[in-house]
């Protein structure tokens, strides 16, 4: 029994479903193969999407046709703006979501492409013959044949879960691993590692005392995801809790380190450094008296509640134990423990920018399979594998983002070029253009490059230029408006900045960090009225992004100059059989890096660490001049 598709994606998390989607969309037969079709997109750890420069990968998502922003949006409890005290370039959106919800709105997504197939099963081995792959067989004896295939495996490859002494096989719990890829890849001479991560327990709201706690509320503006107008926030929205451990959750944790799989020798994988299991914490940390957990609802009709902060692999009664002596939770119980798992991840410089394998042709890997962490980063490295597959099968450029156009390229590129020691996990920090990469202007960046490719809508790129053509039209008005001193002293006194003695452009005004446009909107009759006449819908969208890009207008220039530099690096190409061996002048530690990673270009050999300046120089004598 045989079944012909341009394109197979293994796994319905949450970087299968954008890569099917995205190959879907552009117009190739294809087939998403998971293991339950009940489970799709299934938030396996917490609850929630986006948060510090994961949010900004999910509004990328959505500028490029993607869909995460829009089933969050829609299964969203809870929407909140992170760092709104900090400049724009680290704002970052996060919303909790009704898990069961966010599976259901995925569900109707995929069901709703013309060009996608599932297939419920478990693919146990890949076919591939003279290094080019042409598809898959299944553990129900199938093979499925493909012009590209992505896998998007998870935590299923050789999984292993630990709860304490107590070991299981699975993917997740109550799922079964996938075995068999593994080992077929590293027979063809791919290099495999194993990773670690981890969830806390489930409990019962019921037992819960969240008068004992700080409620923490979502935001009660109109922020959201999606740059659709007419995709929002449908349900009930829903507060989070805060509260903290102490000395005596300390200390009962600290009686089962020794039963710890952490720390007893049981588990010896790479762990992340950035969400450490609560006994990581009070080992790393042991000065810290108390350890902030936050108390987050796992739906609008669940009584189940997720501890955030307290991810454990001790044994069950130590996780409890310690539970009943944190403030609110005296009563808890439990649904089901926290633990960790165990599984194989690939080294991603084993791969190129596109996603797809340097040893086997047409065959790309996305999400935790590369060494990553996170739904929001499996996702956009879900839509790249996605749309280049795609590609492969029809023809066509590769799709590929630099560092300057999204955190999605960052996270790439740094995949690609530097490999993991630990989950990578997307922080802002690991962006030099942050503030190009605001979460606010992803559509300018990036809804017209795949609009291009047949990914975005012509709507989007529509909806695009008219929030352009009215903040033009915004920007114009307040650089040629001229407000007077008895106009605006009264409101600049309030806010403790200078009154003006003489009439002044309206833009000199607002470049004050103490003046807000939506409060200028309220001063200037005119400017009101220009505002009323924008797209109801983008309205506050399209203030907010006018009086970013006029603040911040000096910042926005100098990094656009720094990144044109870089560009001109990554237009050098460097020929993919090059034998850097014969070149004495590189350093032998850049000779044997460039060799293993085969960068494309010049840029991307920069950006590889041990290649240092002098080695540039000495590629650049070469090849760029």
């Amino acid at each position: 029994m045989d079944f012909l598709y341009d394109v197979i994606v293994v796994g319905g998390g949450h970087a299968g479903c954008e890569a099917a989607c995205a190959a879907a969309n552009m117009g190739s037969r294809t087939l998403l193969i998971t293991m339950d079709m009940n489970k799709i997109a299934q938030m396996s750890c917490n609850p929630a999407v986006g948060g510090i420069a994961k949010g900004q990968i999910v509004r990328e998502i959505d500028a490029l046709g993607g869909q995460m922003g829009i089933v969050t949006d829609r299964s969203a409890i809870q929407f909140r703006m992170l760092n709104r005290s900090k400049g724009p370039a680290m704002w970052s959106p996060r919303s909790q979501s009704d898990r069961k919800q966010f599976i259901n709105e995925w569900i109707k997504v995929l069901s709703g492409i013309d060009n996608l197939f599932i297939w419920q099963d478990i693919v146990t081995s890949l076919l591939i013959k003279d290094n080019r792959i042409y598809g898959v067989h299944t553990a129900l004896g199938v093979d499925i044949k493909a012009g590209a295939v992505v896998l998007t495996n998870g935590t299923f490859l050789n999984g292993l879960l630990h709860f304490g002494s107590v070991k299981m096989n699975g993917g997740r719990i109550s799922e079964p691993a996938c075995t068999g890829i593994t080992e077929q890849l590293t027979s063809l001479g791919f290099k495999a590692d194993r990773m670690k991560t981890g969830t806390p327990c489930r409990v019962d709201a019921r037992s819960i005392d969240f008068s004992k706690m700080t409620i923490q509320p979502g935001d009660e503006d109109d922020h959201k995801f999606s740059y659709l107008p007419e995709v929002s926030r449908q349900l009930k929205q829903m507060p989070c809790w805060i509260t903290y451990t102490n000395d005596l959750t300390h200390q009962e944790l600290r009686k089962g380190l020794s039963e710890s799989p952490l720390y007893n020798g049981q588990i010896r994988s790479i762990g992340p450094r950035y969400c450490p299991s609560i006994e990581t914490k009070i080992v790393t940390f042991a000065d810290k008296e108390a350890h902030q957990l936050f108390i987050e609802p796992e739906g609008v009709d669940s009584n189940e509640y997720y501890i955030n902060g307290f991810s454990s692999s001790l044994p069950l009664q130590i996780q409890l134990n310690a539970l009943k002596t944190v403030s609110g939770l005296e009563n808890v119980v439990f649904y089901r423990p926290g633990y960790a798992i165990e599984y194989d991840f690939f080294d991603p410089t084993q791969l190129y920018h596109t996603l797809e394998t340097k040893l086997v042709k047409n065959l790309f890997f996305a999400g935790q399979i590369n060494g990553t962490t996170g739904y929001e980063e499996a996702a956009g490295q879900g839509i790249i594998a996605g749309i280049n597959a795609h590609i492969h099968c029809h023809g066509g450029l590769d799709f590929i983002l630099n560092r300057n156009e999204a955190y999605i390229g960052v996270l790439i590129d740094d995949l690609v070029n530097k490999g993991v020691d630990e989950p990578y996990r997307m922080f802002t920090s690991r962006a030099e253009y942050r503030i190009l990469l605001r979460q606010d202007n992803a559509d300018q960046r990036l809804t017209k490059k795949t609009v291009d490719i047949g990914l975005a809508s012509t709507d989007r790129l529509q909806l695009l230029n008219s929030k352009q053509q009215s903040e033009k039209i915004l920007v114009d008005f307040i650089s040629s408006y001229t407000i007077k001193p008895n106009q605006i002293n009264s409101y600049l006194e309030n806010r403790n900045t200078q009154p003006i003695k003489q009439p002044v452009k309206l833009v000199d005004i607002l470049l004050r960090p103490q003046v807000a446009l939506t409060e200028l909107i309220d001063i200037v009759p005119s400017l009101n009225e220009l505002c009323v006449g924008l797209p109801s819908l983008l309205r506050n969208e399209i203030i907010e992004s006018t009086e970013i890009n006029i603040k911040y207008k000096g910042y926005i220039q100098r990094e656009d100059m720094a990144a044109e530099k870089l560009q001109r690096l990554d237009k050098i190409s460097i020929p993919n059989q090059f034998d850097y061996f014969q070149l004495q002048s590189l350093s032998t530690e850049a000779r044997q890096k460039l060799s293993r990673i085969r960068p494309a270009t010049i840029g991307q050999a920069s950006r590889i660490p041990g290649v240092s300046p002098n080695d540039i120089s000495v590629l650049l004598v070469l090849f760029g001049r």
